[in-house]
């Protein structure tokens, strides 16, 4: 047994090594995904990624709600909280980023000139 396994074992997290490979493993794949999007896609790419932050912002507010049993460890709502606040920096910053781009094609009325 490699000394994490035995140390995560040792503190109670060995369930939740799978879940943390799997949090790693979305986040470099979600990573190489968003480099690789043209410019044209990027409005409806974000309108996507925010409704994506609103179901994780709910998930979040369950996680780092009151804990529903004595094995509810601290460390797992302070996550919660992390969560909450990264999708909603990511849901207010989607929302500039694309007003902002669509203010870029509105059309402008020519000057009158006197």
């Amino acid at each position: 047994m490699t000394p994490f396994l035995a140390a995560a074992e040792a503190s109670g997290l060995t369930a939740y090594i799978p879940l943390i490979f799997v949090f790693i493993l979305a986040t470099f794949i979600g990573l190489d995904v968003i480099r690789n999007v043209s410019r044209l896609l990027h409005t409806p790419l974000m309108s996507l990624t925010n409704a994506i932050s609103a179901v994780v912002i709910v998930g979040a507010i369950l996680v780092a709600g009151p804990p529903v049993s004595d094995e509810h460890p601290l460390w797992i709502t302070i996550l919660g909280l992390v969560a909450i606040a990264a999708a909603s920096v990511n849901i207010v910053s989607g929302f500039l980023i694309t007003n902002r781009m669509l203010k870029m094609f509105k059309s402008r009325k020519p000057e009158e000139k006197s």
